[in-house]
């Protein structure tokens, strides 16, 4: 497993970087397409939720969000469903929408087109990894 696992690394660190640069060119940091894409799962979370779940304190994550909001990409509701006026809710706006969808179609073309590079059987054999891939990444511990 040792050896496996020192072979993957790079490789799945290289194609991360790549994507990271993808969104680059649409004008997003990696993080700011990373908090608007769990913005976008999860909308009307709170600050403190984001930063729970990035790890971060909630004054970094509340600078975050408002440079988000500044930029157009994120909205605060006011009104939460529990009628707690105090908890702010966050949600893409139109232009934060727009933004994701970008990055995901600049990433997806990068991707189509490395992947029309590999053979045939290349092709086959990511294809039945990818269930392991993804698996991968979803173990906890």
């Amino acid at each position: 497993m040792a050896g496996l696992a020192d072979q993957l690394r790079p490789v799945m660190l290289k194609l991360s970087r790549h994507l990271r640069r993808e969104a680059l060119k649409v004008g997003i940091s990696d993080l700011d397409a990373q908090l608007l894409g769990i913005i976008k799962r999860k909308p009307g979370l709170g600050i403190s939720e984001l930063a729970d779940i990035e790890h971060m304190s909630r004054p970094t994550m509340s600078a975050h969000v408002k440079r988000l909001e500044e930029a157009g990409w994120l909205m605060r509701e006011a009104e939460d469903p529990d009628g707690d006026r105090r908890r702010v809710r966050l949600v893409l706006s139109p232009e934060g929408k727009r933004a994701l969808e970008a990055i995901r179609r600049t990433r997806n073309d990068w991707l189509e087109a490395r992947l029309g590079q590999l053979s045939a059987e290349e092709f086959a054999a990511l294809d039945a990894a990818l269930g392991s891939l993804v698996r991968l990444v979803e173990v906890r511990g």
